[in-house]
């Protein structure tokens, strides 16, 4: 009963005004790294990240590892990730000899005593690679880094080019959490998107994953879509809670056709301001109800998820792959585009195959650009990170942490938030700064207040960023 009475409060919480989404509906970064990626410098090149890799190796820390495997047989029109379009699968085995090159160099600077604790791959469709180039890759992986027991190791399926043979490859492999690309089930939508994959087939994967025993099994939905209403957006939300997945990921779409020109061909039949957010906030109130706890941002999970128990423990962390539990690993990105945050550098690779390429041939690696961190970056970094992961930050942990007083240091920031408080998206107490849970919707918002760096890259003509809803 009590949680229904929460429920019913959070529902009037989240009713809100054209006025208050036209002032909060602005571009603003998912905060994934800070600084976000346009402030880090071609400046930084390999020879930098060298050097950040010694400084890890003496500090021994667990690692992460992140491939980026590019290919997909077609081109989804939202999508925004960086992937190459190719059916002919012959691309395929040029790319993987040099990403075993990159991880050669990569290695030499990991000793086997530093376990690897997170092992990811992503995309692109790293289910376009046949089961047998997956089994080859991991045994090469494996060769050449140490792999903690208990590693978590997860990796983006497609359902549409996904068999069963691919599942019990990973099964066996040692892969043990998935996550399943949905984004909407309604035809109209799928159509519009390029995107055609049936309930039942998804269903029937799923449900294969879950019977060979991978432990968590997430899945991504996309809210913000062409030709979306909260009615059909609610059937897609059903149909999910029938599949029962571990985590949810409620990704807002980013509009941003003028880095993915073919966003264009359906921005007339773009649900925006109220109408779409109110698909949002049908999908969360089905979560909740369902059971599931709003992690943050885009992500739900089952309370006895590690993600949960994290968040309450105040451990969570929020790095390039999204939320993760794995605080304090150093993370290793290999495969055009990646991206790397070690100790307090970021480093990321060329983002076309042939320039990529010819740097790991002369290299090794392949850095494209990169940025080291101030302790200013640090303070404000651990600021948003605290506020995106934990919705609280308790300003004597920081002034601790950081040899500060809180509130003299941030007075500009907690004055430029009194107008989220009077708008009820934040509490400003003596002690910490609590998101409310409007204030989790949009807490990109909050965090913007404490990023210094985005009054000159709101200068520039084009939006660096995609909308905050």
């Amino acid at each position: 009963m009590q949680d229904l009475l929460r429920l019913e409060q959070m529902s009037g919480e989240l009713h809100v005004r054209e006025e208050f989404l036209a002032k909060y509906n602005r571009p603003g970064p998912r905060y994934t790294s800070y600084p976000t990626a346009p402030v880090w410098n071609d400046a930084f090149g390999p020879a930098d990240l060298e050097k950040v890799h010694e400084q890890a190796e003496r500090a021994r820390t667990p690692v992460s590892l992140y491939m980026h495997i590019p290919f997909c047989e077609s081109l989804c029109l939202f999508c925004a990730c960086n992937v190459v379009i190719q059916k002919n699968k012959s691309v395929a085995p040029p790319y993987l000899e040099v990403l075993k090159r990159e991880m050669e160099c990569v290695s030499r600077s990991v000793s086997k005593n530093r376990p690897v604790v997170q092992f990811h791959w992503g995309g692109g469709t790293p289910t376009y690679l046949t089961p047998e180039q997956i089994a080859d890759l991991f045994a090469f992986t494996k060769e050449h880094f140490h792999f903690d027991p208990d590693s978590e190791i997860g990796i983006e399926v497609d359902p549409r080019v996904t068999s069963r043979e691919h599942l019990e490859t990973l099964r066996k492999l040692g892969f043990n959490r998935l996550s399943m690309g949905i984004q909407d089930f309604h035809a109209d939508v799928q159509e519009a998107v390029h995107r055609i994959q049936p309930y039942e087939m998804t269903r029937d994967l799923l449900f294969a994953a879950r019977d060979l025993g991978f432990d968590s099994i997430n899945v991504d939905l996309i809210y913000g879509l062409p030709y979306q209403t909260a009615d059909t957006f609610a059937h897609t939300v059903d149909q999910i809670l029938g599949l029962a997945p571990d985590r949810i990921a409620l990704f807002s779409y980013a509009h941003v056709p003028w880095l993915k020109k073919q966003q264009g061909s359906f921005a007339a039949h773009l649900p925006e301001g109220m109408e779409k957010f109110e698909i949002f906030r049908v999908g969360l109130l089905k979560f909740l109800e369902a059971g599931y706890l709003y992690i943050g941002m885009d992500h739900f999970a089952k309370p006895g998820d590690e993600l949960a128990v994290s968040q309450q423990n105040r451990t969570l962390h929020r790095n390039f792959q999204g939320y993760t539990t794995k605080a304090g690993a150093d993370l290793y990105g290999m495969g055009i585009t990646a991206i790397s945050g070690i100790q307090d550098a970021y480093a990321q690779n060329y983002r076309d195959i042939p320039s990529w390429e010819k740097a790991v041939t002369e290299r090794g690696l392949a850095t494209m650009r990169g940025y080291h961190l101030s302790n200013e970056d640090r303070l404000r970094r651990t600021v948003i990170s605290r506020l995106l992961c934990h919705t609280i930050v308790i300003k004597d942990e920081i002034s601790r942490e950081f040899g500060i007083d809180f509130d003299q240091y941030f007075a500009e920031e907690l004055g430029r938030l009194e107008p989220s408080r009077q708008d009820g998206l934040v509490l400003l107490e003596r002690g910490e700064i609590r998101a409310t849970w409007l204030g989790r919707i949009f807490i990109r918002n909050l965090a913007m207040v404490f990023d210094p760096y985005l009054e000159k890259q709101q200068l520039i003509a084009k939006p660096l960023f995609s909308k905050t809803l």
